[in-house]
């Protein structure tokens, strides 16, 4: 199972999350991203759009995640270096031990800055 995670700026709409998530190159089986973004009306859109689940993370999951990538802003508000990252590791190994998954590279950034990406896959069935 593939999950693509994101992380996105207030403002971003669908197509911003598109855009990024077509940088990696994957088709996911669903979307992560923390709670809170995950319920916005761009992230229920392209949920809608390409027809796949929306897991959405508490905030404090996140806290301490390993990531390839780091963003100090990201570390300071959430506690992981990426968003993106973090959100599809957690989201691939169903909240459980993220030595279960694997990204398989790190975020991709849209070129409006707006999105982020990343695609984690699960290592056990």
């Amino acid at each position: 199972m593939k999950v693509a995670g994101f992380g996105f700026r207030e403002g971003a709409t669908a197509n911003d999350l598109a855009a990024a998530l077509a940088l990696t190159g994957h088709r996911p089986d669903a979307l992560a991203s923390v709670a809170a973004k995950a319920e916005t009306p761009a992230f229920r859109a392209l949920s809608a759009k390409m027809n796949l689940p929306v897991i959405a993370l508490p905030e404090e999951a996140l806290r301490g995640t390993s990531t390839l990538t780091s963003s100090d802003r990201i570390l300071a508000r959430f506690g992981t270096g990426s968003l993106a990252e973090a959100a599809a590791l957690l989201g691939a190994c169903q909240g459980g031990d993220t030595a279960t998954a694997r990204l398989l590279g790190p975020r991709v950034v849209a070129a409006d800055g707006l999105a982020t990406a990343a695609i984690a896959e699960r290592l056990t069935p």
